[in-house]
């Protein structure tokens, strides 16, 4: 086994990078001002927004879609900024989210065609989703804290989970660590291998390289197949925590594909048994049975944090393992109201398919919403208004579910984050604010929906 981990370690350094490269900024034709600054509305008050022209000359036609959940068509209508401003406003009387997709659909001033030629299709450029498609997006929350389930728990949810978790009790643990080089002063660092029921749990283990013992936090990682950032790790590590970064597949956390299929999160769907989630979220658990038995925890304080299916992740295991989570951190997080697209809701990752009605029914067991109500720790969530990966009407029904204490950070103008990262750098500032409170001894105390 050291061996190959050694070998996947020089080839995880040969070819690490050290960051994404920069790309391009999307030209902006469109600006818009909501209502409200917060974004956020009562039911029965206008929602709505002001558009003007943005700093790229407007060259196209635009029309528009008020959608519920992004799923129910509510109104629509055409941009007319002939003034210099058009407003886009509705009053909704029931809690949701509002989206609100802006299209192009002609280019002004276009000289006429030859009618006999055949029309070549229009490529738009520019807008706001992250994607250079031509395409804008605006969402709003109208009374969000009062969106509820869209389908009950199934009534064998929890008997379901209990009895995988004390089945994977009766598993040793057997863990299995080796040592591996950094650069970052201070610090030691580990791959660490566990046994768990069905696979093996992974990752890399940093701390302080003195005697003591340490506050930990668990890294849940976002959706994908690669090698995971022992850097990151290190570093954080040295800011006094003790810190487990959890590969989310039965792999080296050092090897980028591991033979992994890309589509992994489709494996199994249709039966609770056999979903790839089912093991993904035993090794999560796993890895918190590890940290309670290393002698160099501090023996109380316990973080979960990750980002889309990273939080995904954190949310579930806050729910599984209630008893021992000081608290959750996550950024948009995946994985919420897998069955919203037969009740009026645009779903979103891991995109399980609803004209099954077996994929829906196991979709239920994996669900971060049906985890939510099992959460003792308090919470900080936030969330794009325009996230079509991690819809925010999913993260609502989870936050409602949650009864402890909870932080919700709404990001108005953000898609996912990997699409439009500038908009969404309040979430990992703020989780940066609450890890550094919580190392140096403080309490996490939640502020409420943020404004």
């Amino acid at each position: 086994m050291i061996p190959h981990r050694a070998h996947a370690l020089l080839v995880l350094l040969a070819t690490a990078s050290s960051g994404f490269a920069q790309r391009a900024p999307i030209a902006q034709q469109l600006t818009f001002a909501p209502h409200h600054a917060s974004g956020m509305y009562d039911a029965g008050e206008k929602a709505g927004w002001t558009v003007t022209p943005g700093p790229v000359p407007v060259t196209y036609s635009y029309k528009w879609s008020i959608r519920r959940n992004n799923a129910v068509v509510l109104k629509e209508g055409k941009l007319d900024l002939s003034s210099g401003a058009d407003k886009i406003e509705i009053t909704v009387d029931q809690p949701g989210m509002l989206y609100v997709a802006i299209e192009p659909f002609a280019i002004l001033d276009q000289p006429p065609t030859d009618a006999a030629a055949p029309a070549k299709p229009v490529e738009f450029t520019g807008g706001n989703t992250g994607r250079n498609n031509g395409l804008y997006a605006v969402g709003a929350a109208v009374s969000a804290t009062k969106i509820g389930l869209s389908i009950p728990r199934p009534d064998d949810f929890d008997s379901f989970w209990d009895a995988k978790l004390a089945a994977q009790t009766e598993i040793p643990i057997n863990p299995v660590s080796t040592p591996l080089p950094t650069d970052v002063a201070g610090v030691e660092i580990n791959l660490f291998a566990l046994d768990a029921l069905g696979s093996k749990a992974n990752g890399f283990v940093a701390k302080p390289a003195k005697e003591g013992k340490f506050p930990a936090v668990i890294q849940l990682q976002y959706a994908g197949v690669y090698a995971l950032n022992a850097r990151g790790i290190a570093q954080r590590a040295s800011e006094g925590w003790l810190v487990l970064n959890v590969d989310s597949h039965d792999k080296l956390p050092t090897d980028a594909s591991g033979g992994i299929p890309r589509a992994y999160a489709g494996v199994g769907n249709s039966d609770r048994e056999k979903s790839y989630f089912l093991n993904m979220y035993l090794r999560d658990s796993r890895v918190l049975d590890y940290l309670l038995t290393r002698p160099d925890w501090d023996g109380k304080t316990i973080v979960l944090t990750g980002g889309s299916m990273g939080g995904q992740q954190s949310l579930v295991l806050a729910g599984l393992r209630p008893e021992k989570i000081t608290a959750v951190l996550v950024c948009v997080p995946a994985g919420a109201d897998t069955n919203g697209n037969l009740h009026g809701r645009k779903a979103g990752y891991p995109n399980w398919a609803s004209d099954s009605a077996e994929v829906m029914k196991t979709a239920l067991y994996f669900d971060t919403v049906n985890f939510a109500s099992r959460i003792k720790a308090p919470v900080m969530a936030g969330m794009g208004f325009i996230d079509t990966i991690s819809p925010p009407a999913g993260i609502w029904t989870v936050l409602s579910q949650i009864t402890a204490p909870k932080e919700v950070l709404p990001m108005i103008e953000s898609e996912h984050d990997n699409l439009t990262p500038q908009k969404g750098r309040a979430c990992p500032a703020r989780t940066r604010e609450i890890l550094d409170l919580i190392v140096k001894g403080g309490e996490f105390r939640p502020a409420g929906v943020s404004k």
